[in-house]
């Protein structure tokens, strides 16, 4: 029911198609971010005609509300969602590194105050799979520590260990034979501290394996020193996930280092603040310099806004306030995401993934991310 075949090779990068419960995935894969059951803005059918074949939805804030048990008695995720595609779930481990304010970490697990209202809950190994078991998606990943950088040595060791340990209690407890577990290797920047956890990880056993812990407040040539090595390190025959990481440029980084899946909120988060990626550059849409602009965000894409809007338009409607505004601006953003991931597929195929940035040079500068406006 879930297996990857690598298909084609270009030096380390590669490219592949994971099977799935849900459908096939061509890889390397962008998952859109749907935090609690939704990607914001953007309905399900909108979703499949930017290209977007998997999505990810998190284990903490659905079960804050409407909670695991209701999602399962409404149908599982696949059906409260109204999206039949593959979906991944996060275990509730970034909140660990997000939430630091409101949680409190020993080796038995993690107890919050829930940001919404401050009531308290617990999240642990057994706790996170069995509400993962219960949302019912095709990918579920094991509760990790996600320590934050920079990290004192101590707690990194720390956060290493409690993230075996825990992958492995996760094992343990997961019940459903239709979901593939991974394991998430954790470690900072210490290369030899992720190798070892990579190590301990494979030993245990997991269907794919996740790197965390990166894009957390490293620099690109931070993170590419770790990737290399880390992805070297793990089976050539199961999924690399990155998690959240989402620039351009780090994501050719990291495919040109041999990952499969990456997922961010970077698309619709940048969409609802009015930030439009392109091949060339990212556009703030509430400048002066669109107002009487007639062409579409990007020339060659075919996505509805860009065949139906302007720049005038758009720069009109964020600037009225009017909701339109967030909502066609995410989904030129997800069709953007979509389109780069399938010409670097395409690029594999061919042998010449180094022409992608030709296409598309936002993969070759740095592009600073936008100040968060609003909680993604």
């Amino acid at each position: 029911m879930f297996f990857l075949e690598i298909t084609h090779r270009d030096d380390f990068a590669r490219r592949g198609v994971l099977t799935t419960p849900h459908g096939r995935v061509e890889t390397p894969a962008f998952m859109p971010v749907g935090t609690a059951g939704t990607i914001k803005g953007v309905t399900p059918a909108q979703l499949r005609e930017t290209g977007t074949q998997m999505i990810l939805a998190n284990t903490y804030h659905l079960q804050l509300r409407p909670t695991a048990d209701a999602v399962r008695d409404l149908g599982g995720l696949h059906q409260f969602m109204g999206w039949d595609g593959p979906i991944l779930t996060d275990s509730g481990g970034y909140q660990v590194f997000s939430l630091a304010t409101i949680n409190k970490i020993t080796d038995a697990g993690v107890e919050f105050r829930s940001h919404i209202d401050g009531s308290p809950m617990r999240l642990d190994p057994r706790i996170a799979t069995e509400v993962q078991n219960k949302l019912g998606a095709d990918v579920i990943m094991a509760f990790d520590d996600c320590p934050p950088l920079p990290c004192a040595p101590d707690r990194l060791e720390a956060a290493v260990d409690r993230t075996v340990r825990w992958a492995a209690q996760c094992k343990d407890a997961h019940t459903r034979t239709d979901q593939a577990l991974f394991g998430i290797v954790q470690g900072g920047l210490d290369i030899a501290l992720r190798r070892r956890c990579a190590e301990r990880l494979i030993e245990t056993g997991f269907d794919g394996y996740a790197i965390g812990g990166l894009s957390v407040g490293e620099t690109h040539e931070e993170m590419v020193a770790v990737l290399e090595p880390v992805a070297a390190a793990l089976p050539a025959d199961r999924p690399r996930y990155l998690m959240g990481v989402g620039m351009p440029r780090d994501i050719l980084a990291a495919v040109l280092a041999g990952i499969d899946i990456f997922d961010c909120v970077l698309p619709t988060r940048n969409g609802r603040n009015s930030w439009a990626f392109t091949a060339n550059d990212l556009l703030k849409m509430r400048n002066e310099k669109h107002r009487l602009d007639q062409t579409p965000l990007e020339d060659e894409c075919e996505c509805e806004t860009c065949q139906r809007f302007s720049r005038g338009y758009i720069r009109h409607l964020f600037n009225a306030g009017e909701m339109l505004g967030p909502i066609v601006t995410s989904i030129h953003n997800l069709r953007f995401y979509q389109r780069f991931l399938s010409r670097i597929r395409d690029l594999i195929a061919e042998g010449r993934l180094a022409r992608i940035v030709d296409e598309f040079p936002i993969a070759a500068v740095a592009t600073s991310t936008p100040p968060d406006e609003e909680r993604s």
